[in-house]
Parts: C-alpha cells; structure tokens; sequence
C-alpha cells in the first residue's frame, strides 16, 4: 500500500476541523421571540449560557443520498463533548478463529473513547474515536490493539448540504459478526466502515473473518444534496477505500499444516455516484441512481469495476418508518488472471508435481446481472426493527479478489423496562467468487453468519453493565478442499460460541456552548 492511503484519514480530519474552526464567528444570533406565551413554554431553556441557532433538520432526505430520517425522538441540538469507558471479559470456544477447531479460551478487554459534537448556524462536525486493547489467553497472540476513528463534517446552505466523512480502523479480526461485528458490546462502539441511506456503493465491510490477522481498514466520502424545487433533488457521492493486512495468516487456520503462512488480498476501490431524487406524495420518493465501482487487488493484475443503473422506490412515515427498494442492472468488468497446466487434462494443482509448468493467462470479459437492495426500518412504540437485504459486488474479504454478494442483517431493540433493555442481531452474507481459483484461496464461495442477543441494565447515570451471548460460523463450498490437494480429511467450517459481560461507563456530557 503507498503510503498516501495512510494519510488519508487525517487529511480530512484536519480538513474538517479547520472548515469548523473556520466557520466559528463567536457569538450566536438571537433566535425570533415567540408569538405568545403558550409557544414561550414550549421553548427548552438552556441549561446555562445561550443555545447556538440549530442547523437546519431533513425530515425526508433524499432515498439516493447517504442520510437516513430519524425515527427516535430528537433530542435538543448542543455542541458537547462525551468520554466513555468500557471494559468486558469474554469465553471464546475458537479464538483463533480457525477452521475445524475447538478450544475455549478468554479475552480480556478495554477501551477508552471520546465523542465531539459541535454545532454551528449552517456547519455541523461530528467526531468519534475508541481505543483500547484485547488480551487473548492463547500462545502466540496475547495483546491485541484495537483503533476506530470516525468523521463527519456537514456544511448548510438554503438548498444543499456538503457532507465530508471518513471511518478509519484497525482491528485484528473482520466486522460483520464475530467478535468486533455485533451484540457482544464492543460492536455498539465500533463502526463497520459502512454509511447509511441510499448509496449503493457506499461500504467496506468484510463479510468474512479467518485467524487473527490485523487489518487497516478506511473509508472517505464526499458527499453533496442540491434540492432544484420543493419536490425534486440531485445528490453527488465519491468515495475511496482500502483494506490492508499486516500479517499473512498461519496456514494452519485453514487446517494446512507444514505449508508457509497464507496471504489475505488486500484491495483499494474507488466509488462515484449520481442521482435524481422525485418526491411523489405526502410519504412516497423515486430515484434513478447511476453508480460506478472500480477495485484494485493486491495481487498482480486483478482488477474489476462495475456499473450500476437503478430505480428506488421509497415510503417513509415521519419518526416511525423508512421502507427503500432499489433494483437495476449491473455491468461488471473483469480483468481476469488464470493458470494453464502444460499438460493436457492436469489441474493447476497437480501441474508441477506432474511435470509440467503453470502458463499464465489474462483475459478480460464482461458479466451481465443484477444489484438491488431493500432496507425496513421500523419503530413501534417501544420495540426498533431494522432489516436490510443487499445484492451487490465487494472486495472478497481477503479470500478472493472480488466477490459477488448477497447480505441480509435483522437487528431488533427493545426497552423492558425502566433499567432493562435487551437487542438482537443476526446477519448473513454468501459470497461467490468473481475471479478464477488461480487468485486467492481455493473455493467457489463461502457463507458467513451471525447471531447474537444482549442484556442491558443500567447502573445509575453513569453505568451500565451487559452480559451477551454470540453464534458466529463460516463455512467455505467443497472445492475448498483442494486447499490440502485432497489427501486425507478436509475441514471447511468455522464456527464460534462467545459469552461476554461487560461494563460500561458514560458520563454526563461536557457542555460546549
């Protein structure tokens, strides 16, 4: 990786900080006095000093944007800054998240994180950061470091928003379910590298997750919303990403033992998107989205980029329910890289050991199909459903040098009562591989699954603690097993039980106004 992939993430950082600070004119304006005394009442006063002016509010942004309406009541726009705290002890039955293994083990954990939020008449900047450290009680692992920064700076004006944003992580294992994913707590901190709203491109999760391998993960967008009349909008997206990993993985993860450590793929992918959002009725949106992918793996010649037409469809009831569909076509490019034995009828896997010499070939082709989404997020007066389904290409996880994707997630919230609160989580990807088995590891595809439950009670103001309980499994098709040349048995599935209690501790925030 060159070393301005890096840089990225605290280029915009600083950006974003310097275009706040910029904006920052001292003090607010006074706000229109109300009309009579019963709208006075209604108006919160401030805890103390003046409230800054708040930024304007989207009740129904656009369905091809980045953004998505709120369906929890809004709380009081302030600037404020927030400390937190956590820590957490976890039984894990394969900690090394390997293939046809099975050994509990534990793992201590601690993070320290920091929220800004700063508000402004027409700005608006958003920042996040946890940091900490697991110990993993297993010979050749031990401590572990664990990073996520997260950005998001928005700029007004009477008919548009700018929205800069940047997630930035390390970790040593992937983020669709397993131990950094979902409900085990460390999830409700982290980011997934993935932003919300209608974009069809915009994410960099990795659906699939093998060894403790560490990993650097980013994802910068910029985004722009210009409304042309009451009823009608355009939206502009542009986004860059990379997966790096640190570390080759031991072979023995893949039960291949004796052989040399196995590389993950890493991969940068460029994204840009436009659309036209109409609005149809009281609660209704269409939109017509073109997209364009581009990804760049780190093995020599393996390329592909995609493009993407599609219509959506959107039906949202204020604070209650956000219902988008979105299907079109996909035209996807592939620069393709294979191995041909120099004998006839010989695999590539047997080439050598029979003689002959592996020729390499590149070719590219064209593949017509499909890519669509559909999201439900709904708030019943006390439970929270959030369902998602997408169809689409990705990077592969490492495995391959590009996959195409089928996700579902469902996550349920409900308050049981004052102290009580208990979330469910459950996801799964299939991932079919887009470049021949001569790129990456063997194996036509993989699934990779989730599902866990928490509890929640709270202890005073301050804490709260957790205890949660986690299924995670990972299961490659039977080529997969020309992994080991096919002497002996083969193993080709994951899996993971994982028990985590947990404390949690969140202050009061500091007022910044």
């Amino acid at each position: 990786m060159h070393k301005a992939h890096y840089i990225l993430s605290p280029m915009l950082l600083l950006l974003a900080l310097s275009t706040g600070l910029a904006q920052d004119s001292g003090s607010p304006q006074p706000s229109a006095p109300a009309q009579d005394g019963a709208q006075q009442s209604q108006t919160p006063v401030p805890a103390y000093g003046q409230d800054n002016p708040p930024p304007p509010v989207i009740e129904n942004p656009p369905i091809s944007g980045l953004d998505l309406p709120g369906l929890e009541p809004r709380a009081a726009a302030l600037s404020y800054l927030q400390p937190r705290a956590h820590v957490m002890e976890s039984a894990d039955s394969n900690i090394q998240n390997a293939i046809g293994r099975s050994a509990a083990h534990s793992v201590g954990q601690a993070f320290f994180g920091l929220d800004l939020k700063r508000l402004w008449q027409n700005y608006k900047l958003s920042l996040s950061y946890t940091g900490g450290v697991g110990y993993y009680s297993t010979q050749g692992l031990g401590a572990r470091q664990v990073q996520q920064m997260d950005l998001d700076q928005r700029i007004n004006w009477k008919r548009g928003q700018l929205g800069i944003r940047d997630s930035f992580s390390y970790m040593p294992e992937g983020n669709f379910g397993g131990a950094y994913g979902s409900m085990n707590g460390l999830g409700q901190l982290l980011g997934s590298g993935e932003f919300g709203g209608g974009s069809v491109l915009a994410g960099n999760n990795l659906f699939g997750s093998l060894g403790q391998v560490p990993r650097i993960m980013n994802l910068a967008l910029v985004d722009v919303v210009e409304n042309l009349t009451p009823k009608s909008s355009v939206t502009a997206s542009a986004g860059y990403g990379f997966v790096h990993y640190t570390e080759d993985v031991n072979s023995q993860v893949f039960g291949v033992n004796g052989a040399p450590p196995v590389p993950f793929i890493g991969n940068t992918q460029e994204t840009g998107q436009v659309g036209y959002d109409r609005i149809l009725g009281p609660h209704d949106q269409a939109a017509i989205v073109y997209a364009y992918q581009n990804f760049n793996f780190s093995v020599a010649d393996a390329a592909f980029h995609s493009q993407i037409v599609q219509l959506m469809w959107g039906h949202r009831i204020s604070g209650r329910m956000d219902l988008v569909i979105g299907a079109g076509p996909q035209l996807t490019s592939l620069h393709v890289v294979s191995q041909i034995c120099t004998i006839l009828n010989v695999t590539a896997q047997d080439c050598l050991s029979s003689g002959g010499q592996l020729l390499t070939t590149i070719s590219d082709t064209t593949k017509l199909s499909g890519a669509g989404r559909v999201s439900l997020r709904y708030r019943f007066p006390k439970t929270s459903v959030a369902l998602t389904y997408q169809h689409y290409n990705t990077n592969g996880a490492g495995f391959f040098a590009g996959a195409e994707s089928d996700i579902a997630r469902l996550s349920v919230s409900r308050p049981l009562n004052r102290i009580w609160s208990a979330t469910l989580d459950a996801g799964y990807s299939k991932n079919r591989r887009l470049q021949l088995p001569a790129v990456g590891i063997p194996g036509s595809s993989f699934g990779d699954g989730f599902a866990a439950i928490a509890l929640h009670r709270m202890l005073g103001r301050a804490f709260h603690v957790f205890a949660s309980y986690e299924f995670s499994e990972l299961s490659f098709d039977s080529s997969f097993c020309t992994f080991n040349g096919g002497i002996g048995p083969c193993s080709r599935i994951s899996q993971r039980h994982r028990g985590t209690i947990g404390l949690d501790w969140t202050p009061r925030p500091i007022r910044l106004d």
